[in-house]
């Protein structure tokens, strides 16, 4: 894998320039306007400032010491951190409002710089400036899209271009030039990657944007429909939850970023020894994912009823965390949306919102 690794980061640095001095793939990408040249500027590189005041460096400053350099969670904070921090590289996202398996938008990005995580590392950056903030949501989209192109490539090297084995010879190794075979799968790649953040930006979830509550949310009748609801077989909330929404409930499951290097790869994460590799190559430590303590607990997502709506209905990507379909009448394949808007009052209800 060495030469694969050596030969995709040579296509990376010729596309997407380094963390530092990050570039754009405007020859692949020419109509396509998803983050500012000037911005990633701002935010990439040594923290400094200009005679104006502008604040350069800006991920350096506020976000490396947990995130890392290249978004792969593993800045020198991370091993302190329950939950680890994000790993932006494989471009799976929790807290947004778009389809469980789209990108966030840039709303979704900047609402959690902004709002922070409750119950994590992740402060609020409220404060900052709101070019600044901007600057940053432009750079983590960067950030995650030249990761992820660079994991795909990867793969890709493995499964279709026959690295891996022998060292291949330099007519057939992975090359950004020319008419080469291998410059299509390249170009294919970084527009798939980056199409998918572009719809993103375009498609809000309709029913997110515009749902509203009923006039009865919060209301004890309402709270008392939706205890129903949490303790039925169709949405099964107690099977992770517990009974009382106190967590607890030992699920032995983790994350999907910690799947994608044990489970995934048919490797137990208790088998310290298979899993010795990945922890020489900077992988963390297997944790365990606990469901979200309820009851008097803390949301990460925030509780206001659209959000828990959102939830509710598409579950949270990157989790085990599944969502509950939305059918005309509530016939055990589904909720219905007023049985879903009860299940909100009765979550507000636990964690004191109502």
């Amino acid at each position: 894998m060495r030469q694969a690794e050596s030969d995709v980061a040579d296509v990376m640095r010729a596309l997407f320039g380094t963390p530092s001095e990050p570039a754009w793939p405007l020859e692949i990408l020419p109509d396509i306007d998803l983050v500012n040249l000037e911005s990633l500027r701002r935010a990439a590189g040594s923290v400094s400032s200009e005679k104006d005041g502008t604040h350069l460096g800006l991920f350096r400053e506020h976000c490396v010491v947990c995130h890392g350099i290249s978004g792969d969670g593993q800045g020198p904070a991370s091993q302190f951190q329950l939950p680890y921090p994000r790993d932006f590289r494989a471009g799976v996202f929790k807290w947004k409002l778009t389809e469980r398996s789209e990108k966030p938008r840039r709303e979704d990005l900047r609402n959690v710089l902004i709002r922070g995580l409750p119950g994590t590392g992740m402060p609020s950056f409220s404060l900052l400036p709101g070019e600044d903030i901007d600057a940053l949501v432009d750079y983590v989209i960067y950030l995650a899209v030249r990761g992820e192109v660079e994991r795909r490539l990867l793969m890709g090297s493995v499964s279709v271009m026959g690295y891996g084995g022998e060292p291949l010879p330099a007519e057939e190794r992975l090359v950004y030039k020319g008419d080469r075979d291998d410059a299509e799968i390249i170009v294919d790649t970084v527009q798939r990657v980056v199409q998918q953040w572009e719809s993103a930006q375009d498609t809000v979830n309709a029913q997110a944007k515009t749902l509203s509550g009923p006039e009865d949310l919060d209301t004890s009748s309402s709270v008392e429909r939706g205890r129903k609801w949490f303790h039925s077989k169709t949405a099964n909330c107690v099977g992770c939850h517990g009974a009382e929404g106190d967590g607890g409930i030992e699920t032995l499951d983790y994350d999907d970023w910690t799947k994608e290097y044990t489970t995934k790869l048919g490797i137990s994460p208790e088998d310290q020894v298979a899993l010795q590799p990945f922890r020489d190559l900077g992988a963390h430590k297997p944790r365990p994912i606990l469901p979200r303590k309820l009851r008097g607990g803390t949301l990460r997502g925030g509780n206001d009823p659209e959000r828990l709506f959102h939830l509710i209905n598409h579950g949270i990507a990157g989790t085990p965390m599944p969502g509950v379909a939305i059918v005309e009448e509530g016939d055990g394949r589904g909720l219905s949306e007023d049985q879903v808007w009860d299940l909100v009052s009765f979550l507000r209800s636990l964690n004191g919102s109502e």
